[in-house]
């Protein structure tokens, strides 16, 4: 068996997606500018990858099933013979749906649900595809606005009191607890919706328009979500709340953040690397033309007050630097290389290897892969290689702690 493995992966044609970011990055034609929102590297049956064999490319999921030994041993004993991870690029041109994501228990329980009661994986009402959780680290590749997590209650009624049309929020807020409150918000009809947003959207429209709403007050990102995914005002998504209860976060480019389940999150705009446990469950609360399950978002939801952690970029110095790993599904490093830079390395378990930037060679034993922006590989257990910067840039390393 090969040490070293070109890889190939595949984008998703989702609606939010820009669609020149990762056609560039790839170097891939897109003529008729056609949405590509991610690129998936991994081996999720949803989408898998290809690793390129003397046979031809196979792809990833059906390589592992015969060859569970490149995982590791290590990956095989917590996470049985799947890879335990998903690399992704994404391009946010509008905004994402309101979302959260189950907990390991929860989405077994909700997967075999599901299943029994014999929902197509590929139905519109599906929620669990998969019977995985779904953490997320994510490092920012542009200047990118996401929401995270609720804000402290008091800076929440803060909010709230600013605004007229939400000083009965407000009260309510002082009456129930964060998540009865947050329940009433997104089961609210289009009477209450009106009245709460209406007056907002008639005080502030000039100032919208004349680009004095700064980016960080949630009224800009009201009006932006609301031209961007031309949401009627006579059907108010009741998602349009969140940008006054949840955290709205700015990333530099190389800022990160993790995202834990049961955490509320949207991203709003920018380019971003997403590294996270091998699933695609995600239950969805608004904003979306996609199946929203109010029900499932309210029984997992995680109303803890959060202050956001910002994770500082990788040193910008020539040198592999690993960022703080939460779980122990996956772990992202950033290598940052030069022309005749020069690294060994030692990989215990599977890695994938995504060059982002610049031009590298990576060797094992008799074999020899030249990488250049947006070209990847898939790196087996045991194997110990070496890289040799030919072009500045940096990649972005995938494992596990």
């Amino acid at each position: 068996m090969q040490k070293i493995y070109l890889l190939q992966g595949h984008t998703q044609p989702y609606a939010w997606g820009g669609s020149k970011y990762l056609a560039q990055l790839l170097g891939q034609d897109n003529p008729k500018n056609q949405p590509r929102a991610e690129y998936w590297l991994g081996s999720h049956r949803a989408l898998p990858s290809e690793v390129q064999t003397e046979k031809g490319f196979v792809a990833l999921n059906e390589f592992l099933l015969e060859n569970p030994q490149a995982l590791g041993e290590k990956s095989r004993q917590q996470f049985a013979d799947n890879l335990p991870f998903l690399l992704k690029i994404l391009d946010v041109a509008q905004p994402l749906s309101i979302q959260l994501h189950p907990t390991k228990a929860q989405a077994e329980q909700g997967f075999a649900q599901e299943e029994l009661a014999q929902i197509p994986l590929t139905a519109k009402n599906r929620t669990y595809k998969d019977n995985n959780h779904k953490p997320e680290m994510m490092l920012a590749l542009s200047d990118f606005w996401l929401l995270h997590g609720f804000k402290k209650k008091a800076d929440i009624l803060a909010t709230l009191k600013a605004r007229p049309s939400l000083h009965s929020l407000a009260k309510l807020l002082t009456e129930k607890s964060l998540h009865d409150f947050y329940a009433e918000v997104m089961q609210a009809d289009q009477v209450q919706l009106s009245a709460w947003l209406l007056p907002i959207l008639a005080s502030q429209q000039a100032g919208f328009l004349a680009g004095k709403l700064a980016l960080d007050n949630p009224d800009y990102w009201l009006f932006y979500t609301i031209n961007a995914m031309q949401i009627p005002l006579d059907k108010l998504d009741a998602g349009l709340l969140c940008f006054y209860l949840f955290n709205l976060v700015h990333l530099k480019p190389g800022e990160a953040i993790f995202q834990g389940a049961g955490v509320p999150h949207a991203y709003l705009r920018g380019q971003n690397i997403e590294l996270m446990a091998g699933s695609d469950n995600v239950i969805r609360g608004g904003l979306t033309p996609k199946y929203v399950n109010i029900p499932a978002l309210l029984e997992i939801v995680d109303c803890t007050e959060i202050t956001p952690n910002i994770l500082p970029p990788a040193k910008d110095a020539e040198g592999i630097f690993p960022f703080a790993h939460f779980v122990p599904d996956f772990a992202l490093s950033q290598m940052n290389f030069k022309a005749k830079s020069h690294f060994a390395l030692q990989a215990e378990n599977a890695q994938i290897l995504l060059v982002m930037e610049g031009e590298i060679t990576l060797r094992a034993e008799n074999e020899c892969l030249t990488l250049k922006q947006g070209e990847s590989a898939f790196i087996t257990a045991k194997t110990a290689y070496e890289i040799d910067g030919n072009r500045s840039g940096f990649a972005i390393l995938a494992t596990l702690p």
